[in-house]
């Protein structure tokens, strides 16, 4: 019988995007939050470019973690799969995640509030 897809790696993947995203933005914010300064914190603005392909790319591993998560697995009575509470587990890191994203996707709206 063969095993459904876990939704862990879309998961992982969809928070280290989010994170490639906000190296521009919440980076920079964070470290001068922590007193940690200097020239090279400027440098993180380089990565503005590549925002948009890393949030495209969060976008996308969520969409595949929702589908893993709401499609009907068929698991074997026993199996891990099967259990209720890591099915609710992995909808709880989904939100968890969804919302990191959603953070990524609204913080260079917001940055201005801080600065």
């Amino acid at each position: 019988m063969s095993r459904p897809p876990s939704p862990r790696l879309p998961l992982i993947g969809g928070v280290l995007a989010a994170l490639g995203a906000s190296l521009c933005c919440i980076g920079p914010l964070v470290l001068v939050l922590l007193g940690v300064g200097g020239a090279w914190v400027g440098n993180l603005a380089r990565l503005e470019p590549f925002r948009p392909y890393f949030l495209a790319a969060a976008a996308l591993a969520l969409y595949f973690a929702w589908r893993r998560l709401h499609s009907p697995a068929a698991c074997s009575p026993g199996a891990v799969c099967a259990s209720p509470r890591v099915g609710r587990l992995y909808k709880a890191l989904f939100w968890l995640v969804a919302l990191i994203v959603l953070f990524a996707f609204v913080f260079p709206y917001l940055a201005p509030l801080f600065y």
